[in-house]
């Protein structure tokens, strides 16, 4: 088996700058793993992301169904955008693993530093056997494996052999279509978990609202609709009260390396962008989408649209149909930001502060609402495990739509406006045995739809309080979303 310097000289005719790179990165990867082999783990050189973490005036929880690593082998799968504290999180994991079960149990390897698969099984199978034969936790982190191409396959080549018997894999990446690909290609080798893939999503309003409520005031909805549920953003609207422009760039430069990647075309994407933000909040077939974007067809329409679906950035919401309970996908879509912070870097006029989003026209206000909820949908979905947690409807008929219907057939419709029990007089003939939540036009009740205020519905989440030390009862607020 080649050795870690070996692999480095094989490259030695590559630019020098690309190959100082390489170095520094490898060795620094090989040195921690040395110093986790022999537990010496007390030292800040060793963790970037958590001293960053910690120098922080506030931290974030991160909550995202993974409360708690399993101590069986397996094979886990995190996806989730950029900028939202994957790496963070894996390094904190990395840490507690060394620290509960000894020197030894855990190990790290970075995907941003492999080329492909063949040197992605050649440093597993080095990382792996550095593990004790019998240490009864043995966890391999691989950061970002979704950079490297068709890692599947070499995971899969090591699960066939037995060498990852005894040991839990967790990987990160920025792609979803790495979960539904990875589970097509990986069957029956990810263990006997009860969950292998998780999407990691940003920052809980609760968490925000514990922590910004009391010098943001009535504005923190907003403030927090800015951050896109991004803690990096959400720091910096704390401390300068503003989302600074290198962090639209950072996820900017993200969204287009991925389709640049894939071999798509950075005008067409900005053309569709503007063309979502065009058509915000109607039914728009593909058809229709490539026409306006100037694609060629709505094959490639629907490709571009998948690739941000992909990414955790976009995704088709179908019409439903209430009496067979399965969206029509032949009809038209809306399509809505599912991560405001791609939406906002790719907006025409981008908001950075509370008084830009203040500023706007009723009409633009209301899409940016409507997004925000997208956004929560998705999020809580996500966390719940929901096994398609894009699915997010609308319900519409000749005469009324239904802004969204979630994977539990939940009813919501946004008001930016002033609504009340007597807009809904049609409901209960439309839709009988259901019941609708009316987000954003201020409290009201009636026997078939409730009226909560766009942050009530925020914090009534459904989840715990995230710190259930600081209220008497952790399931505050989520009364606030229930028909009682």
């Amino acid at each position: 088996m080649p050795t870690l310097m070996y692999r480095i000289a094989e490259h030695a005719l590559l630019d020098i700058n690309v190959l100082k790179v390489k170095i520094f990165n490898v060795m620094d990867v090989n040195n921690r793993n040395i110093l986790f082999s022999k537990g010496e783990i007390d030292r800040d050189d060793l963790w970037p992301k958590i001293t960053e973490y910690r120098d922080q005036p506030c931290t974030f929880r991160f909550s995202f169904g993974l409360d708690e690593l399993p101590t069986e082998a397996g094979i886990i799968l995190i996806r989730g955008p950029r900028q939202f504290g994957k790496s963070t999180w894996l390094e904190l994991e990395i840490k507690q693993t060394l620290e509960m079960h000894g020197a030894g149990s855990a190990y790290f390897l970075n995907g941003d530093d492999i080329t492909d698969a063949d040197e992605l099984e050649t440093r597993v199978l080095e990382v792996v056997s550095l593990f004790r034969p019998k240490a009864a936790v043995q966890r391999l982190f691989i950061d970002e494996i979704s950079a490297v191409p068709n890692w599947e396959r070499a995971l899969k080549r090591i699960a066939d052999r037995g060498q990852l018997r005894n040991v839990l894999v967790i990987t990160t990446g920025s792609r979803a279509a790495d979960i539904r690909r990875g589970s097509e290609r990986l069957p029956g080798r990810k263990g006997k978990l009860a969950r292998t893939e998780y999407l990691f999503t940003g920052v809980s309003y609760k968490d925000f609202h514990a922590q910004f409520r009391t010098e943001l005031g009535d504005d923190t909805w907003k403030a927090y609709l800015l951050s896109g549920g991004s803690p990096i953003a959400a720091m910096e609207i704390r401390q300068r009260e503003r989302v600074p422009e290198y962090f639209f760039e950072i996820v900017r430069d993200w969204i287009f390396g991925e389709i640049v990647r894939s071999g798509r075309s950075r005008q067409f994407l900005l053309a569709l962008m503007r063309t979502l933000f065009a058509q915000a909040g109607s039914r728009t077939g593909y058809l229709k989408l490539a026409r306006e974007s100037g694609l060629a067809n709505n094959t490639l329409a629907a490709e571009y649209v998948e690739q941000l679906s992909d990414l955790l950035a976009v995704l088709p919401s179908y019409q439903w149909d209430a009496d067979k309970g399965v969206p029509l996908q032949r009809r038209p879509a809306k399509f809505h930001f599912v991560n405001l912070s791609v939406a906002l870097a790719f907006s025409p006029n981008r908001m950075t502060q509370v008084s830009d989003f203040d500023a706007l026209e009723p009409q633009e206000r209301a899409k940016w609402i409507e997004w925000l909820v997208a956004q929560e949908l998705f999020r809580r979905q996500c966390i719940a495990g929901i096994e398609d947690p894009e699915a997010i409807w609308y319900w519409a008929s000749k005469e009324h739509e239904i802004d969204f219907v979630d994977a539990g057939e939940n009813l919501y419709e946004v008001k930016s406006g002033r609504s009340g029990p007597l807009d809904f007089v049609w409901f209960a003939k439309s839709l009988p045995k259901r019941k609708v939540l009316a987000i954003g036009s201020g409290e009201f009740q009636s026997a078939v739809v409730k009226g909560i205020t766009i942050e009530q519905f925020l914090l009534a989440d459904g989840f715990p309080h995230p710190y259930p030390g600081q209220v008497d009862n952790p399931d505050i607020y989520n009364d606030y979303g229930r028909f009682i």
